[in-house]
């Protein structure tokens, strides 16, 4: 029988004190849950001076927004620690540090992160951290070639595949990303305003078979360990520093998944920018998000091809020239997903708070309707676009 068991704060502060590998255990005296998200409990441990010391994460076995009739598998826990212990083998500046986890329990012990701050919030208050975008791009190159065909051995890929095979969570996002925008669905949310926008999503058939086209290489494409869900706010950031959690959607699957997701969550913060700021302040911090985007895939490209280069242990995809052709693949892949993470967090179940904490419902509402027919457009045309600073200029375009 499983020991699962729902955590209190005291339980979490006992646990730590038992597996947090701190020095002085018994200093831990208080816990204070800060999770805001759907999916999992988590808790900061305090020492009896205050200071925050270590976390404490249990997964939920059910979506807390919806409630106990959405259940979700406890094994993603698994998979998120796994997701994360493999991710900082390969990218450890740049990857939160595990320090315990109990499969039974569904509870993982991990670093203390308060030193940063979650990067969706800085963002969204046009708080800059020059190194950010660059430092994403460093994690995405290293945790994606190092799990990839280029560098595993197939025999150690295969079981790398087996071992992150992640069902009922990657379930969640063929829903999500690729099938509820496109219907009429319960889990849909948007305003009633935009009902004439939304239902052109639902009426455009070119834009449903490119859906279906990046949905099947979701299903289909095991290229490397995804973060799965990599988006600003499962960042945390601080002066020079860029650490990656939240991984329970990590999956063997489509490189381009991961470097879209970012992407995309940047041009969310674009789209939502006039909604914060006044115009000659949004117009600048929307210029910086531009850039962002740009640092980010030229550093992940530059970083991925170094790495093809000097590290290859396939002798087919070491042929000169391959690895340039594969990055291309990636990117055109990469702007079709940015396309349905717009459109999703737009109309979809989940959306951000670079748009929904826009006050004045007017803007709110042609914010949400920029980041739909962005994404709508970048879905369609994705395989026009063939660089970074082409894709500046159709977001230009759009907007």
């Amino acid at each position: 029988m499983s020991q699962y068991r729902t955590f209190t704060a005291q339980d979490a502060v006992e646990y730590a004190r038992q597996f947090g590998g701190l020095d002085d255990p018994s200093s831990l005296v208080e816990a204070q849950e800060i999770g805001d998200g759907n999916l999992n409990l988590v808790f900061k441990i305090f020492d009896s001076a205050g200071v925050s010391r270590i976390i404490v994460k249990q997964a939920l076995p059910y979506v807390r927004c919806v409630g106990e009739s959405w259940p979700l598998t406890l094994d993603r826990a698994r998979l998120e620690a796994q997701t994360l212990v493999e991710h900082y083998q390969h990218s450890p500046q740049h990857t939160v540090k595990i320090h315990h986890f109990d499969p039974e329990l569904a509870v993982m012990v991990m670093e203390d992160l308060s030193s940063h701050r979650i990067w969706r919030g800085e963002l969204i208050n046009n708080i800059y951290y020059p190194q950010a975008a660059r430092q994403l791009g460093e994690y995405l190159a290293h945790t994606l070639f190092h799990t990839s065909d280029f560098y595993l051995h197939p025999h150690e890929k295969k079981a790398q595949v087996a071992k992150f095979i992640n069902p009922e969570m990657c379930e969640i996002t063929e829903d999500l990303f690729f099938n509820d925008p496109y219907q009429i669905h319960e889990r849909n949310n948007y305003p009633a305003e935009l009902e004439n926008d939304v239902a052109a999503l639902r009426d455009d058939a070119q834009l449903k078979i490119a859906v279906a086209s990046l949905k099947h290489r979701f299903f289909s494409h095991a290229e490397a360990l995804l973060h799965g869900d990599i988006h600003s706010g499962s960042i945390f950031v601080a002066d020079g520093s860029l650490k990656a959690i939240d991984a329970e959607f990590g999956y063997f699957g489509p490189i381009g998944f991961d470097v879209g997701t970012a992407i995309g969550n940047l041009l969310l913060n674009f789209c939502g920018l006039p909604g914060h700021l006044g115009i000659r302040d949004a117009a600048a911090a929307r210029e910086q998000r531009l850039t962002d985007i740009q640092e980010l895939w030229n550093t992940f490209a530059e970083r991925f091809q170094a790495l093809a280069n000097e590290k290859s242990r396939d002798a087919a995809l070491s042929a000169p020239g391959y690895a340039s052709v594969f990055l291309k693949k990636i990117w055109h892949d990469a702007i079709g997903f940015c396309g349905t993470e717009l459109i999703r967090r737009s109309v979809g179940l989940s959306h951000v708070a670079d748009i929904d904490t826009i006050q004045d419902e007017a803007m709110r509402h042609e914010c949400l309707r920029h980041a739909i027919t962005l994404g709508k457009a970048l879905i369609v045309i994705a395989e026009l676009i063939d660089s970074a600073e082409e894709l500046v200029a159709r977001v230009r375009q759009y907007s």
